[in-house]
C-alpha cells in the first residue's frame, strides 16, 4: 500500500474484519507486505505492525513478491510516477485517485495494456457505491445513453443545509467544515472541479471516451443565495450540483452545473453528504446507484473490492496471466458543445424598480427567442432594487446566453443575472 491516511486505515480494517469471507470468495488471502508512509511514528486509528511500515518507496515497488500496489496517497505527483513504476515492474494497481486517472489515465492505461495488467479504481467515484463496476460489468452489454449524478458530498451537504434550514452559503460551508464534510480549502469541491474529475471517469467507463476534465464546462455553488433556495422551493424544486453526461451524439456532451431539480425527481431526495448516480441505458432503461460518497469505510469497501477482483484474476489465471481488461483502446474527444442543449431556466434579473425595465428585459429575451413561462418580482418602493424572477420555456443554451449577455449590459442592470438550469421530471 502507498499511503495510510483515512482511506488506507479503512482498507486495513476491512481486510482484517472480513478476512475469512474474502478467503472463501477467492480461495486465497490478500496479505499486506509493506505500507509506504510519511511518518513511521504518527498516531493512527488502527493498529499496524511497525514492521510493515516504510518511508522508502523502493521497498514496495522493487519487491518481486508484491503483486498488487494500492495507491492511496492522492494528487498527481508523485502518485503518477509510483503507479507507472509499479506497472513497469509487472504489478497490478488499485487506486482511489480520481484526479490522477482523470488527468493521466490515458498514459497509465496504455502502459497497463502493454504490460498485460489491470488498473482498478472503483473508489475514485462516489466512494463505496459500486457505480463504476455496474457500468463496466453489469451494463457491459447495454449502451449507456446518459448519466446524471450527485458525486460531490461537500456541495450536496451545503446545498441541502441551505434548503432545509435557510442559512447562507457561508454559514452552511462553515458548518460543513466543522462536521468534517468540507476541507479547510474547499475550492475543488464547491467550484465543481472534483465533480468534473469524476464525470470524466464516468464518461470513460460508460463509453470508453477520455474527456479532459479541465475542458468540462463547470459551475460551482458559491453564487447560490438563500433567495434562490426560497425561489426553488416555491417552484417545487431543490438546488443540486449535478454532473451530467449525455452520450447519444458523436461527442459526449458533459457538464457540471448547479440545477433546479423537481422535488418529484429521485435525485431531489439525496440528503447530506450522500452521492447518487442515475443512469439511462438503451436496454435496461433507468437505474439508480445511491450511498455514502466518501469516508474511511465507504471508500475502503470499494478499494478492498478492487483488491479482491485483482486477486481473483491472479488466482484464476496463473498460467496465462490476467485476462484483458477494459480501456485497452481509449478514444479521446473534446466535450461536445452545449449550444443546442435545451432546458427550462431560472433567471433572477437584478434591476431598479423604474418604469420600462420589465418591458425592456422581456423584449430582449423575446428578440433572442427566449420565451417566458412565468414571471414574478418583488414590489418595493419606486426606484429601489428588485429581484425579477423569470422562468423560461425550454430554450437552446446559445439563445439564453446571448440574451443574458445583452440584459447584463443594460445601463440599469445592477448585477449579473443569476441563472440556473432546470432538470426535467424524468430520472435521467
Amino acid at each position: 500500500m502507498l499511503g495510510l491516511g483515512n482511506v488506507g486505515q479503512g482498507v486495513l480494517r476491512i481486510l482484517s474484519a472480513n478476512a475469512s469471507a474474502i478467503r472463501d470468495r477467492i480461495a486465497a488471502r490478500p496479505v499486506i507486505k509493506k505500507i509506504l508512509v510519511r511518518s513511521l511514528d504518527k498516531p493512527r486509528e488502527v493498529e499496524v505492525d511497525p514492521a510493515l511500515l516504510t518511508r522508502d518507496v523502493d521497498e514496495v515497488l522493487s519487491d518481486p513478491d508484491i503483486r498488487v500496489v494500492v495507491e492511496l496517497i492522492g494528487g498527481i505527483e508523485p502518485a503518477r510516477q509510483y503507479v507507472l513504476r509499479a506497472l513497469e515492474a509487472g504489478k497490478h494497481v488499485v487506486t482511489a485517485n480520481k484526479a490522477l486517472l482523470a488527468e493521466c489515465g490515458e498514459e497509465l492505461f496504455e502502459v497497463a495494456a502493454r504490460q498485460g495488467l489491470d488498473i482498478y479504481f472503483e473508489g475514485s467515484v462516489a466512494g463505496g457505491i459500486p457505480v463504476l463496476r455496474a457500468l463496466r460489468e453489469g451494463l457491459a452489454s447495454d449502451r449507456i445513453d446518459r448519466v446524471v449524478g450527485i458525486v460531490n458530498g461537500t456541495s450536496n451537504y451545503i446545498l441541502d443545509a441551505m434548503s432545509r434550514t435557510g442559512v447562507s452559503y457561508a454559514r452552511a460551508l462553515a458548518d460543513a467544515q466543522a462536521a468534517g464534510f468540507a476541507e479547510a480549502d474547499p475550492t475543488l469541491d464547491v467550484e465543481g472541479g472534483d465533480a468534473a474529475h469524476k464525470l470524466a471517469l464516468l464518461t470513460l467507463v460508460s463509453v470508453g471516451v477520455r474527456v479532459d476534465p479541465n475542458a468540462i464546462p463547470t459551475e460551482g455553488i458559491t453564487r447560490v443565495r438563500p433567495f434562490d433556495i426560497r425561489a426553488a422551493d416555491e417552484l417545487g424544486c431543490v438546488l443540486k450540483s449535478l454532473a451530467i453526461g449525455d452520450y447519444r451524439g458523436e461527442q459526449p456532451v458533459v457538464r457540471v452545473q448547479t440545477t433546479f431539480v423537481p422535488k418529484s425527481h429521485v435525485l431531489a431526495g439525496v440528503r447530506g453528504a450522500y452521492n447518487a448516480v442515475a443512469v439511462s441505458s438503451e436496454a435496461l432503461g433507468e437505474s439508480m446507484y445511491y450511498g455514502k460518497g466518501a469516508g474511511m469505510m465507504p471508500t475502503g469497501v470499494a478499494v478492498v473490492s478492487d483488491i479482491i477482483e485483482v486477486c481473483r484474476d491472479i488466482v484464476g489465471f496463473t498460467e496465462g496471466g490476467p485476462p484483458p481488461g477494459a480501456f485497452r483502446t481509449i478514444r479521446g474527444s473534446a466535450p461536445g458543445p452545449l449550444d443546442a442543449l435545451e432546458c427550462e431556466n431560472y433567471l433572477c434579473v437584478h434591476v431598479p424598480n423604474i418604469p420600462g425595465v420589465l418591458g425592456r428585459v422581456a423584449s430582449c429575451l423575446g428578440r433572442h427567442g427566449v420565451s417566458i413561462k412565468r414571471m414574478n418580482q418583488d414590489t418595493p418602493d419606486a426606484g429601489e432594487a428588485i429581484d425579477m424572477v423569470i422562468i423560461t420555456e425550454r430554450t437552446a443554451e446559445a439563445k439564453v446566453r446571448a440574451a443574458l449577455a445583452e440584459v447584463d449590459a443594460f445601463e440599469f442592470s445592477l448585477a449579473p443575472t443569476h441563472r440556473f438550469r432546470m432538470l426535467g421530471e424524468q430520472p435521467a
